[in-house]
């Protein structure tokens, strides 16, 4: 090598250093100077832990939303080496994932505003280990066992309650207490669904664009699997004999917003992903995984704008050129929503650039139920698991009524998270923050008929009565100390389409390549993530369309991307994910 090329690439390597994000410095300096402490550092190790350092061709990339699929793409993009800015109109990171703190006399209650239930952590791992990161080292994760209970109404009786755990020999124990043929069938439907994850994954983890992205080799295998003619709880009949074993294994719909006798059957991975995978707490709730993912992100050069929320996205023809927040344009030549896909599509997109998506077309979609949330500061501890479900005596009565009926049932079913039992950090000593779901009809004229004006009253008061009644929380109404409600109308004040807070309902006819695609059609340079898009709700799910969405954008960019790195990249399934189990 000639000196003249040596000094060059020193001069390179020089400022490439320079050019990373401060905390990266430091450490890409000391392996250069001490080569002997790991095997090949100079050549390796930066590559597989820094974010490749920004060139001056590099476009932009505005991301509209600081939840947890906007902050997923932003590491990503980052870590790939884009130069990533997040628009957020909230003063804090989380979207639906975002911290709410009610004040009491004795103290602050804290809680997650929207999803509570942690899954499948190696996806977000994948994530953080692309930006050089862990996810054990940045949130601690508890497994629950029981992941959950299950009051299972019954009419003119006490509710059954069946504790749930991925202990599977036990598991079947308890399921054939209650219906002795059940508990054998439990262990062939966690077999059988393992097989069908596996052949699913594929399909997962890329972009559906049409029905000849349906026709690879990998998603024909998952087609075998699939049975599109069934509902989840009538594939379920084939296994199950008893019906509210039927029930406890299919009411995981609910994750997306949609009646186990409508959600297609495919969707019986999410009961086999709760039990071989587990259902975690992360200290602090879910939130304290959003804040974790927005450190690493500022970490990698990622600027976050807060309260500042995007009116309309500017373009140049067809081609997006930025977005315009507070009557300001800035400039970016890529955009990705992490806002609700359909009301963003309505407010930030020009109708006539949209195609098939006009206003009208939005509009008659079929929408996820919405929910009625109470956010309880109580006096005093109270005796439940971390997660209680109570499943109506008239469940298929409540169904009707959310989402054909459009009325609040008179027995409705109902979810109480109480993470204070086993994390302290969530109330004043001796104290509780109870979170409440009451699932309910959405907003969507012709199919709502509640005034939330005057129903939110009403609601409450028979809330409060279940949780005295059903779940054995004595004296709520005195001890409540701090409290909030969020109605359907709140969540659609918001920027959610009909306040459905479970994004478009996952029918056959709006999955894959139905809903909202990763690369919007018709334009440039506008890219979706979350719950919205390919392949659905939920904070795992939403976490694959961003590294769909990420992966599509870097090719675009011209980059390596950071999820295809030899360290992180995956191998079909994981095996599960380990971290202490926590009995409560």
């Amino acid at each position: 090598m000639s000196r003249l090329q040596s000094a060059h690439e020193s001069l390179s390597l020089t400022y490439n250093i320079i050019r990373l994000p401060c905390a990266y410095r430091f450490t890409t300096l000391f392996f250069i100077a001490t080569p002997n402490i790991l095997p090949n550092a100079t050549a390796n190790y930066t590559h597989m832990i820094l974010p490749q350092p920004h060139s001056q061709h590099v476009s932009d990339v505005a991301i509209v939303g600081a939840g947890p699929g906007g902050l997923a793409a932003a590491l990503i993009l980052a870590a790939s080496g884009a130069s990533v800015d997040i628009y957020e109109s909230q003063p804090a990171v989380g979207g639906r994932s975002r911290r709410l703190t009610l004040d009491g006399d004795e103290g602050q209650y804290h809680f997650d505003v929207g999803p509570t239930f942690f899954m499948m952590p190696y996806v977000l791992d994948e994530i953080l280990a692309s930006a050089g990161s862990k996810l054990s080292e940045r949130v601690e994760l508890q497994r629950l066992d029981p992941m959950y209970r299950l009051l299972l109404g019954r009419p003119d009786q006490s509710p059954i309650t069946l504790d749930t755990t991925q202990d599977l020999r036990l598991m079947e124990q308890r399921l054939s207490a209650i219906e002795p043929h059940d508990g054998p069938a439990f262990l062939k439907f966690i077999s059988d669904n393992r097989r069908k994850l596996q052949a699913m994954t594929p399909l997962l983890r890329s972009p559906i664009r049409s029905v000849l992205d349906l026709c690879s080799v990998d998603n024909m295998r998952a087609g075998a699997h699939l049975r599109p003619w069934q509902s989840l709880y009538e594939h379920l009949r084939g296994y199950f004999q008893n019906p509210h074993i039927r029930l406890a294994l299919s009411f995981q719909s609910k994750y997306l917003g949609m009646s186990p006798f409508e959600c297609p059957e495919l969707f019986s991975i999410l009961p086999f992903i709760e039990y071989e995978y587990g259902i975690w707490h992360p200290r602090g709730g879910c939130n304290a995984i959003m804040n974790a993912m927005r450190e690493i992100a500022e970490e990698l050069g990622v600027r976050f704008h807060f309260n500042s929320p995007v009116d309309k996205i500017e373009f140049e023809g067809r081609q997006a050129v930025g977005v315009r927040v507070n009557g300001a344009l800035h400039r970016h030549k890529h955009v990705v929503i992490n806002a609700d896909a359909s009301a963003a599509m309505k407010r930030m997109i020009p109708e006539s650039l949209r195609g098939a998506w006009s206003d009208q077309s939005i509009d008659r979609k079929k929408y996820s139920c919405s929910t009625f949330m109470m956010y309880l500061g109580v006096d005093g501890e109270v005796e439940l698991p971390h997660h209680t479900i109570y499943a109506s005596r008239q469940y298929e009565q409540n169904l009707r009524d959310i989402s054909s009926n459009g009325v609040l049932s008179e027995d409705p079913s109902m979810y109480v998270c109480n993470p204070s039992r086993l994390d302290d950090s969530m109330a004043p000593s001796g104290h509780s923050a109870l979170y409440i779901l009451v699932p309910t009809p959405n907003t969507q004229p012709g199919v709502n008929h509640v005034d939330w004006n005057s129903s939110s009253a009403t609601l409450r008061e028979r809330t409060l009565d279940q949780l005295e009644t059903i779940f054995g929380v004595g004296d709520i109404r005195g001890r409540i100390r701090a409290e909030k409600h969020i109605t359907p109308n709140d969540w659609a004040a918001e920027g959610i389409q009909y306040g459905a807070t479970f994004n478009l309902a996952h029918t056959l006819g709006q999955m894959l390549h139905k809903r909202p695609q990763h690369k919007m059609r018709g334009v440039e340079g506008v890219w979706f993530v979350g719950g919205g898009t390919h392949p659905g709700s939920g904070l795992p799910v939403i976490f694959l369309s961003s590294q769909i969405t990420a992966r599509l954008l870097c090719a675009e960019l011209g980059l390596n991307c950071a999820l295809d790195t030899p360290s992180t990249r995956h191998s079909g399934m994981l095996q599960p994910w380990t971290s202490p189990t926590v009995n409560i």
